[in-house]
């Protein structure tokens, strides 16, 4: 998850015992998370073994998990039957923590390729290791600040307006995500051609 649950917690000013809203606010950390990683096409959460496959005549690979922390191995196949092969000995450069070069291509336009490797951000709540990154902080903010607006105004939600009888009329927002969250989650988006 973006976050923890005591932050969003203490966010909204829910004392720490007070446990009434803690599935909610559970399940919607989560579904926030999922929201996240569609809306910046790739994987935020640190992935060990995770695997990417790409054609084989490829020599920019451009994985969904970064930034990359390593890669383990390479594979090529080409047919169901001989499955995937591992190619030993090949020569490649991680750039900028979220491409990986490589000297030559692994096999031709026919055939698929994949690699394993390790990647994702460290989330709140666990130590970064050697050569792991931390989820940026931005990126955690607005997602307790998404959890907020949405916890603050779930009972409005798919309501337009308002207007009780000889009381205020109210026309609500119809807000998918924060302008300020949005703005954020453009800054992390991945594009690959």
């Amino acid at each position: 998850m973006l976050s923890q649950l005591p932050t969003v917690k203490s966010r909204l000013g829910i004392g720490e015992f007070d446990v009434q809203y803690d599935t909610l606010l559970t399940n919607v950390l989560t579904a926030l998370s999922a929201r996240f990683d569609k809306d910046t096409n790739r994987t935020l959460t640190r992935t060990a073994n995770s695997l990417h496959e790409f054609p084989g005549d490829d020599t920019e690979i451009v994985p969904t998990c970064v930034p990359i922390e390593a890669v383990s191995k390479f594979e090529i196949k080409s047919n169901e039957t001989e499955g995937w092969v591992q190619q030993n000995g090949v020569e490649y450069v991680v750039r900028n923590s979220c491409v990986i070069s490589l000297a030559d291509r692994l096999g031709s336009w026919r055939q698929q390729a994949r690699i394993t490797y390790t990647g994702g951000f460290v989330m709140p709540g666990t130590t970064p290791g050697a050569g792991q990154t931390a989820l940026p902080s931005d990126l955690e903010q607005a997602a307790v600040e998404q959890v907020t607006y949405w916890f603050l105004n779930r009972d409005k939600l798919g309501l337009l307006r308002h207007w009780p009888h000889q009381g205020i009329y109210q026309q609500f927002a119809n807000l998918d995500l924060l302008p300020s969250v949005a703005a954020v989650i453009r800054k992390y988006e991945r594009w690959a051609i």
